[in-house]
């Protein structure tokens, strides 16, 4: 499985918050970093809860691009066996510590490429998929994880939103958006942006997009969108 970087796949592009990010050094320090903001939170909990909504009763999933393990606890208590992949070691580490009464009970597993379980669903949430190039190979790999019917639910950074149009990375790239649907920020995280159906084509024949959130105004205003992924 290719290799995403940063922490736990979770940036933002706008310049303050990459900087105070960039300046967490440990994963108990970025653990509650992303814990104190507010509107972190707020996106968390509706990724959860439509990761929650759409997961049958008992089904597994692949929490891919953990982070400290905040959404697989989540849904270990709910009652869903958690597979978690988390290649940053920082993150891992705390991860290994924040759940390890999971860990211990068998309802959070430790997953390692290449990527062998069998599972419902593929959470990747703040970003992860953004630190991706290419998400072709990504999806032909994640269409032997999930079974039949199952979901991919990703929440990505979203290509539109206009509070971002401050920054001259931003306005430089406008045209490459429109033309393209993917532009690269110079940076070391490597982060790259997508318009939903250059992401619709990688994920085929696999996986179709089912759902897109946002909508209408909700491009200019909201900084992450929620791309969800049927197996076909």
């Amino acid at each position: 499985m290719t290799r995403h970087r940063g922490f736990g796949g979770r940036t933002s592009d706008s310049e303050p918050v990459s900087k105070a990010v960039d300046d967490v050094h440990t994963g108990e320090q970025y653990h509650n970093f992303i814990l104190a903001s507010p509107r972190d939170r707020v996106v968390r909990d509706r990724f959860q809860k439509m990761a929650l909504d759409l997961l049958p009763e008992g089904a597994d999933v692949l929490d891919f691009g953990a982070g400290t393990g905040i959404d697989a606890k989540a849904y270990a208590a709910s009652g869903h066996p958690t597979f978690v992949y988390e290649p940053a070691e920082a993150m891992h580490e705390y991860l290994v510590q924040y759940c390890r009464d999971e860990i211990a009970r068998g309802t959070v597993i430790a997953a390692a490429p290449p990527l062998t379980c069998k599972v419902q669903a593929v959470t990747a949430n703040f970003a992860v998929l953004n630190h991706f190039a290419d998400h072709a190979l990504l999806f032909e790999e994640l269409s032997r994880v999930v079974q039949q019917g199952g979901f991919v639910l990703a929440s990505m950074l979203n290509p539109y939103y206009l509070g971002d149009a401050r920054y001259g990375w931003w306005r430089a790239n406008v045209m490459n958006l429109v033309r393209r649907g993917h532009y690269a920020i110079a940076s070391e995280s490597s982060i790259h942006r997508f318009a939903p159906r250059v992401m619709a084509r990688a994920a085929a024949p696999y996986f179709r997009l089912e759902r897109l959130i946002p909508r209408g105004f909700g491009w200019a205003t909201d900084l992450y969108m929620f791309l969800l992924f049927r197996r076909i």
